[in-house]
C-alpha cells in the first residue's frame, strides 16, 4: 500500500523548547493515521510543519510525492484540512462561504450534499455568526471536503458534537475512507481514535513514545482498554504548551 505522507527525523523548536523531537512516520493511502497526545506534545506543530506552514528545523516531509513548502499550490488542490481554531468571516451566510471555498479549487465536491452528510443542510442561509459551535463543527469538516482532497488533516473534528453526531460524522468518515480517502486526525476521544485509526502514534514533549496499532498499544502496555493504555504511555499533566 502506498505510503502517500512521508515524515522522517521531522524536529522544530520554538528558542530553547523543542515542540518535534525527531519525530518519523508515515500513513498509507485510505487510512486513518491517529496522531495522539496531551496538548503541548507537539501534534499541532507536527501538522503545520506537515502541512508547510511552518518550516521545519531539520527533517524531510513528502505529501503525496510533493514538498509542502516547494510545491504548495499543487499540494493544496488535493488537501483539504480542518483545524479545531478554524477562523471565517462570521457574516456571511453558510452557502456563501462554501461556494467562496469552491471557486478556490478545480474540481470541487458538491457542498450542498456535503452539508446534507453533516446535518447542516438547512443552515445553507444561515450567518456563520448563528451557528452553535457543533454547527461551526460540522461547517468546518465540510469546507476540508469541498476540496474533494485525496488526503485531509482533522484536527480534534468531533470537539462539541453530541454523541449521536459524532458517531455520524465516524459513519461519514468511514466512508470517505473506503472510497480512498487518507485522514489524518488527532482526537482526545478514545472511542472516536478506536472507532476510525488503522495506526496510531503518540506523542509526548515532541518524541514518539508508541506508533502502531490500537491493539499493540493495549498489548504493550499490558493494559485492557485503550484509554488506559493511552495514559501508560504518556501523562497529560503537567504540560502548559497547548497551541504546539
Amino acid at each position: 500500500m502506498e505510503d502517500v505522507i512521508k515524515v522522517k527525523n521531522l524536529s522544530k523548536s520554538y528558542g530553547n523548547l523543542k515542540a518535534v523531537d525527531d519525530f518519523t512516520f508515515l500513513v498509507k493511502r485510505g487510512t486513518v493515521f491517529g496522531l495522539l497526545g496531551a496538548n503541548g506534545a507537539g501534534k499541532s506543530t507536527t501538522i503545520d510543519c506537515v502541512l508547510g506552514t511552518k518550516k521545519a528545523d531539520s527533517g524531510v516531509v513528502s505529501v503525496l510525492g510533493m514538498n509542502p513548502t516547494t510545491n504548495r499550490k499543487e499540494l493544496f488542490e488535493q488537501v483539504g484540512v480542518q483545524f479545531q481554531e478554524s477562523h471565517y468571516q462570521e457574516n456571511i451566510k453558510v452557502g456563501e462561504l462554501c461556494e467562496v471555498t469552491a471557486s478556490l479549487y478545480k474540481k470541487p465536491a458538491d457542498y450542498k450534499s456535503l452539508l446534507g452528510k453533516l446535518g447542516v443542510a438547512d443552515k445553507t442561509n444561515t450567518l456563520v455568526q448563528e451557528l452553535s459551535g457543533g454547527e461551526k463543527q460540522r461547517l468546518f469538516i465540510v469546507l476540508a471536503l469541498i476540496p474533494s482532497p485525496q488526503v485531509v488533516f482533522l484536527d480534534e473534528l468531533t470537539t462539541g458534537l453530541d454523541a449521536r453526531a459524532r458517531r455520524d460524522v465516524w459513519q461519514i468518515l468511514s466512508k470517505l475512507k473506503a472510497d480512498g480517502l487518507t485522514i489524518l486526525l488527532t482526537s482526545h476521544f478514545m472511542d472516536e481514535v478506536e472507532a476510525l485509526c488503522d495506526e496510531i502514534c503518540i506523542l509526548e514533549k515532541g518524541k514518539a513514545v508508541f506508533c502502531g496499532t490500537v491493539s499493540e498499544a493495549i498489548s504493550q502496555s499490558s493494559c485492557d482498554k485503550f484509554e488506559d493504555a493511552y495514559l501508560w504511555f504518556t501523562d497529560e499533566e503537567g504540560i502548559d504548551n497547548e497551541s504546539l
